[in-house]
């Protein structure tokens, strides 16, 4: 039986609490067929490296692509250098493309399967910004994706969002683009609850009206698009979207509070998989899958349905700041040997998040090591000056 620990309530109480057994989720013996299915990576700082605020971030590059190695030895492909990653909070465009290029070649020594973002970070926000500014920063970063052997994920650009006047600003910019690129690439729409500067993107705050404009991207681009991902939060847009996408275009669900019915799918079709939640909650993903793959829909609910709740949580508003749950995660589950962040976001969620957290993964079976989640949640107590 693992060890108590008092855990802090909302109303400055402490509550006993003991954790359970961990699940029994093994990798798989065989590939994961039925669903593909990215976990968006998170980083590892360097704890030791004295950087300045606003520097260049110091990653613990053994650590990182350590973690990588799990996603993979689960069955799972890797998104790398995405929102995950704190992409536009604190990992610099210089520090992406070495992550990406590290990670490209532990990819292929590893036979993981590797997607990697592309987009416009590097660009400052400045007056005068114009389309062409930002066709020549994606083609830039594409270029490198491409040249460190990954396929580009497109991300969404807060350049884009604000230089662009309209849908057809979109279309050009992503016309342009995409008819520049080597392969296939994943399209992403992020919603502003995950960056509020993306608000209005495809050149409406109407969420109808920008799914037309992004309809449009992808039906005059098919040829180069391999899906879209949508994190909109909303299983009914993406529902609608992914009925009307042009053929042989896939959509790559980015909903992480409603993840299990859209991999699931209904009798028009499926989504398939690129969420930061299986980043946290990858045995069991993968468990759920091989569930999925065996034909076996009540396994795969019942393995997913917990995990619901903790990742709503991780994920609860403001949203942009989940990676810190996420991180969070790796530490209590011995992944990394701090809980400390790119940024200092450790701070961005509260002692008490964290305890609900704690419990969350608990009861989802998400605590490999039960003794080892205890002690390691009584040092982040200890911090937060709970005894």
């Amino acid at each position: 039986m693992p060890e108590s620990l008092r855990l802090p309530r909302p109303d400055r109480s402490l509550q006993t609490y003991t954790p359970g057994a961990p699940g029994t989720f093994a990798p798989p013996a065989a590939r994961l067929h039925s669903r593909i299915a990215f976990a968006a990576a998170h980083v590892v700082a360097d704890p030791f490296a004295d950087t300045p605020p606003g520097g260049d971030p110091a990653i613990d590059w053994e650590a990182t692509l350590g973690y990588r190695r799990h996603l993979w030895s689960y069955g799972l492909a890797v998104a790398e250098a995405m929102d995950t990653a704190q992409r536009g909070m604190g990992l610099t465009w210089p520090a992406a493309l070495d992550l990406i290029r590290r990670s490209a070649a532990e990819a292929r020594a590893a036979g993981g399967r590797l997607a990697a973002g592309a987009g416009t970070d590097h660009l400052g926000p400045r007056p005068g910004l114009t389309l062409q500014d930002v066709e020549a920063a994606y083609a830039e970063q594409c270029a490198a994706v491409e040249a460190a052997g990954a396929r580009i994920i497109l991300m969404a650009s807060r350049a884009l969002a604000g230089a662009a006047r309209g849908p057809e600003d979109y279309a050009r910019v992503y016309g342009r683009i995409l008819s520049q690129v080597r392969q296939p690439v994943i399209i992403h729409w992020l919603g502003e609850m995950f960056d509020p500067a993306l608000a209005g993107y495809w050149g409406s705050r109407d969420a109808g009206a920008a799914m037309e404009a992004c309809l449009g991207v992808l039906a005059a681009n098919a040829a180069k698009i391999d899906g879209v991902k949508i994190s909109l939060l909303s299983a009914e847009l993406e529902v609608q979207m992914r009925r009307r996408l042009p053929p042989g275009v896939r959509m790559y669900t980015g909903d992480d509070f409603n993840y299990p019915e859209l991999i699931a799918g209904d009798a028009h079709g499926h989504s398939d998989a690129l969420l930061g939640i299986f980043d946290a909650i990858a045995p069991a993903a993968s468990a759920a899958l091989q569930a999925l793959d065996a034909g076996d829909r009540a396994r795969y609910d019942e393995i997913l349905a917990p995990t619901v709740p903790l990742s709503r949580h991780i994920f609860r508003a403001p949203t942009f700041h989940y990676k810190t749950g996420v991180v969070f995660m790796a530490y209590v589950n011995g992944h990394q040997s701090h809980f400390r962040m790119v940024g200092a976001q450790e701070g961005a969620r509260s002692i008490v998040h964290l305890a609900d957290l704690f419990i969350l993964a608990d009861r989802a079976g998400l605590l490999r090591d039960p003794d080892l989640a205890v002690f390691r949640m009584r040092h982040v107590l200890a911090l937060a000056g709970v005894e």
